[in-house]
């Protein structure tokens, strides 16, 4: 039988002074108990019971992290040794599936790429070619520029529309060189290993994600 899951051990609030019970309150003073109102006690009650389950849950899924990687790659490290064979595609994506097929263990592999000053060099380009193009025409593609170097709230490129921008098919010049310029803008400053697990109920149902994720239970 699994063991029953424990919370995080959360330091008590009360704190004994002079024999006298205090709580801390969020600027460091010790206030008497006394003076502590009902209804903040029990929020603090509350808080401390909800992040003891949240950490401890926290705790668990990084472990879970870590053992999954161990378990993959003590697998592939076994598949090396019997039959000289890895599992994995590009960058060290892969696949796992159960034998009855209804269960499928993916690790995706996600580079973090920034770009470089070249981008500056690739929108005068796109903007050149824009400007000069009959007014009206190529609507869509405008849109996709506004898009692709406006940046979000967090000061980021769009990613998603420059390499919409790259799939475009267009004979300019300017724009094939504004393109090549957007690629050597380019810089993968490091990666990211996610690991995705999905179940299904029949081999040809479709799959559905097992969620990790808090705000997607």
């Amino acid at each position: 039988m699994a063991s029953e899951f424990r919370p995080y051990p959360i330091p008590a609030p009360i704190v004994d002074v002079a024999g006298a019970p205090h709580m801390r309150d969020a600027k460091g003073f010790l206030v008497p108990l006394a003076m502590v109102r009902p209804q903040d006690q029990l929020q603090d009650e509350l808080v401390r019971k909800i992040m003891g389950y949240a950490i401890a849950l926290s705790e668990q899924v990084a472990r879970f992290k870590a053992h999954t990687f161990d378990d993959i790659g003590g697998f592939e490290a076994l598949l090396a040794q019997e039959y000289g064979a890895t599992v994995g595609g590009q960058k060290g994506n892969k696949t796992l599936m159960s034998f009855d097929g209804l269960f499928r263990v993916q690790v995706q592999v996600a580079d973090n790429i920034v770009f470089g000053p070249e981008l500056q060099v690739a929108k005068s380009l796109v903007d050149e070619c824009l400007n000069e193009w009959a007014e009206g025409a190529r609507d869509e593609i405008r849109a996709i520029v506004t898009r692709a170097f406006n940046t979000d709230r967090e000061g980021q490129i769009n990613r998603s529309e420059i390499f919409m921008l790259l799939r475009l098919e267009i004979d300019d010049p300017r724009w094939q060189r504004a393109m090549q310029a957007i690629r050597d803008a380019m810089r993968v400053v490091g990666s990211k290993t996610y690991v995705r697990c999905y179940r299904r109920d029949r081999f040809d149902a479709p799959w559905q994600a097992v969620s990790i994720d808090l705000a997607k239970v």
